[in-house]
């Protein structure tokens, strides 16, 4: 299988993590004009399962070192892949809140609180479970993302003119947090199932960096059966939807949502394969950069704060240059 084995070819994958998580949405938002979010997702769960198959028969299958992705996943342990289903089904449950966010509060709202809300909390998580780096500059770059938030939060306030647009960014911005708690916890089941240390030669009954990514494609999948059908019924926002609405749907449409998937998956497996250099706390946290990207779609590409005061320009300004010296300080503190 292909390993990183340089910290700094793990930044640059961490960094394609970043714009990963961060763009996946843009497909929400162009699904949107015709679909709803809940028959969206079908699609962005089927786009994850056969890119990680992909992946795993491509790079998780070539080269000398580690495992192959089909010898690997014959001798896993029950109780690692037990770990990473669970840490699919965890994430599935806060990826629904967040794209239900999304439809309410935008993706320069949704995401910078509740992606910034899950790096905070995941990255101790993560740190508890496989400690590497200088946990001073770490922590550090966390705090200032955490102002970042906070200048995110602060900024959409001002936004909310009519009443039912500041009703709406209140109940978005209520799911982001919840979203945003639940993610923090996902990565810590995932990263304790993957022999960090040794990707090259992976401990008998540990996984791969690509079948961790498949199982977790998979646990994302049939917790999706309960969790969406459940959306579908009992919607956040709007009319109940049923499965014959999805088949309904265009084939554009279905294929927007499966490349949403598709780059959200691209983006979570490339985390994974540089956790090994880069450690768990410090991928993760890279990778949940996302916010910041998001925002820039979001400010500069889908206009959601398009005429706001100086006020606001202000917050957002601020937001983008915390976020930016936090990222910069996870960076150093892993080279420590």
């Amino acid at each position: 299988m292909f390993v990183v084995n340089s910290y700094f070819l793990a930044v640059i994958f961490c960094f394609v993590t970043m714009l990963c998580w961060g763009s996946w949405g843009n497909t929400q938002k162009l699904a949107s004009k015709s679909w709803r979010y809940e028959l969206f997702y079908w699609d962005y769960i089927i786009g994850m399962v056969l890119f990680s198959l992909l992946l795993a028969f491509t790079m998780g299958s070539i080269g000398s070192q580690g495992r192959p992705f089909l010898e690997d996943i014959r001798q896993a342990g029950w109780n690692n892949i037990g770990s990473v289903i669970l840490g699919g089904v965890i994430f599935n449950a806060s990826n629904i809140l967040l794209a239900a966010s999304v439809s309410l509060a935008g993706l320069s709202v949704a995401f910078p609180l509740g992606v910034g809300l899950a790096l905070v909390l995941g990255v101790i998580n993560t740190y508890l479970v496989a400690p590497k780096g200088n946990p001073l500059i770490l922590f550090l770059g966390v705090a200032l993302i955490v102002i970042a938030i906070i200048c995110n939060g602060m900024a959409s306030g001002k936004m909310s003119t009519t009443k039912d647009k500041a009703l709406a960014n209140k109940k978005g911005i209520i799911l982001a947090v919840i979203a945003g708690i639940l993610m923090s916890f996902f990565y810590r089941f995932v990263a304790v199932a993957m022999d960090l240390e040794h990707f090259a030669n992976p401990t008998a009954g540990m996984i791969t960096p690509y079948t961790a990514i498949v199982v977790f494609s998979i646990g994302a999948l049939l917790s999706n059966i309960l969790f969406n059908t459940l959306a579908m019924k009992h919607p956040f926002v709007g009319a109940p939807v049923s499965y014959n609405d999805y088949f309904k749907g265009s084939f554009p449409t279905h294929l927007v949502g499966v490349l949403g998937g598709c780059i959200w998956c691209l983006g979570t497996s490339f985390s994974y394969i540089a956790s090994g250099q880069a450690g768990a706390a410090i991928s993760y946290a890279l990778g949940q950069g996302a916010p910041m990207i998001a925002a820039i779609w979001g400010v500069f590409i889908w206009k959601e704060f398009k005429g706001s005061g100086k006020s606001v320009n202000w917050l957002l300004g601020f937001m983008f240059c915390f976020f930016i010296l936090g990222l910069a300080c996870i960076i150093v503190s892993g080279g420590n």
